[in-house]
Formats: C-alpha cells, structure tokens, sequence
C-alpha cells in the first residue's frame, strides 16, 4: 500500500532480539505516516546496520525513532547521514561504549553465558532468564511477557551472537548526541534496570535540544509495556 503524500517516513529501529512486535502498537499509532522497520539479520556491527536501515527507504528527510540496541543505530545514522534526519527519538538505550576494565569484562561475560545458554537450552529458555530484568515486575506474569518471550523465540542463537558482537562492539556516540540540532525526543522507563533513567539525564544534558520523558510503571521494553504512553509520546514529537 502507498503511504499517503503528506506522510512522514518514520524508520522504527527495534533493539536486541527484537522485530516488528516490538512496534506494533506504535505502527497502529501512527497509521497516517510510512513506518519502516528494518530487520538485522546477521548483522555484526552498529554501522552495517544503520547502512541496512538507510537502505531500507530512498525517503530524503527521515523521523528516526530507535529503542534499545536501535537507539544506537539511529545515532550511527546520524553520523553517517545526518542530512537525512530530521528528527530523532531515542528510547530506552545508551551512547557509551563498552566501559574499560572489569565493568566491560563482566558486560562480556553476561552476554556470552546468555549466549551459551541459548545455545544448549533454546532461545526461549535464555528469554525467560534474560527478559525478566527487561520489564516492570507487574508484567511478568502478563501477556506483555509471553509477547517478548515469542519475540525472543523467533530469533536464533546465530543472530544474538551477531547482535551481542554489535553490542560489545559498540562506537561511543556522545560526539554524535551533543551535536544533534534536530527536534529530539529521549524516553525511559521508570523503572528501567538495562538503561536507566540517570543515564537518559545525562544524556539530556549533553544534548540540550532534546526533550525528556518518563514513562511510568515501565522497564526496558517500554514501547510494549506501555504501548499507549510511548505512542502518545511519538505522535507529539512528530507534531511538535
């Protein structure tokens, strides 16, 4: 179907493990405007992802929205083509590189053992160990969980060892975050434990253009577990 002539291409970057459920509601949300949500495939790094995102449409001016891992995508795109921004919503994610020292050999650590675990015992089996620090304590025995467990499930160990290479692997992106000038929207779970709220004020400090909202009652996986709150968000941020 043809997105409407007066829409904005909105390109929806999901984070580990994650794909099109992950936006769902959102898509819904925004149903006057051309969503395009890329999927990483094996994709090893930060970079070949952005170039799969910005290979994903030919539109010329871009609303970049990314959660999680995604969010680091949406800033390598703005590195590498800011022309093409012409806005940018960063939910639940980060700018840092792997930290030196033990902190980075203990970051290393968890994902490899997630890793081996998925191996042996399935990615379900991982998913219910891994997403259950992702999501506000009310939600773990709710639809939303079983929603990101069967997400989860739908990936294979070779892509969360590809993504997990991303992730290690990640470029530090502060430079990026500091010089965006295009109308910018950062979101977090309250109760974030993955990318917490102090780092999303700290973001908000390097980046003065940039607008920060809370979403209450939410962990990491925000756009799912308070689908109504972050839609409302995105159709203000579009707006505004």
């Amino acid at each position: 179907m043809n997105a409407p002539t007066n829409a904005r291409t909105v390109l929806l970057l999901p984070g580990l493990l994650c794909d099109e459920a992950v936006w769902r509601h959102q898509v819904a949300a925004l149903a006057g405007q051309h969503c395009v949500i890329p999927s990483w495939g094996l994709a090893r790094s930060i970079g070949e992802m952005a170039g799969i995102a910005l290979a994903a449409t030919a539109a010329p001016e871009l609303a970049v929205v990314g959660h999680s891992m995604g969010g680091r995508v949406a800033l390598e795109i703005a590195r590498r083509a800011p022309e093409r921004v012409g806005r940018m919503a960063l939910l639940d994610t980060g700018m840092d590189p792997l930290a030196a020292g033990e902190a980075g050999r203990r970051e290393v650590a968890g994902r490899q053992a997630l890793l081996q675990t998925a191996r042996t015992q399935g990615m379900r089996a991982m998913g219910q160990v891994w997403a259950r620090g992702m999501v506000h304590p009310d939600h773990l025995e709710s639809a939303v969980f079983e929603d990101i467990l069967a997400m989860i499930e739908r990936r294979s160990a070779d892509e969360f060892a590809a993504q997990i290479e991303a992730l290690i692997q990640r470029p530090n992106a502060r430079e990026v975050l500091a010089g965006l000038r295009c109308p910018t929207l950062l979101a977090c779970g309250r109760q974030d434990q993955w990318s917490p709220l102090a780092r999303h004020e700290e973001m908000q400090r390097l980046c003065p253009v940039a607008e920060l909202a809370v979403i209450e009652h939410s962990g990491h996986m925000s756009t799912m577990e308070q689908p109504a709150a972050v839609s409302a968000l995105l159709r203000d941020w579009l707006a505004g």
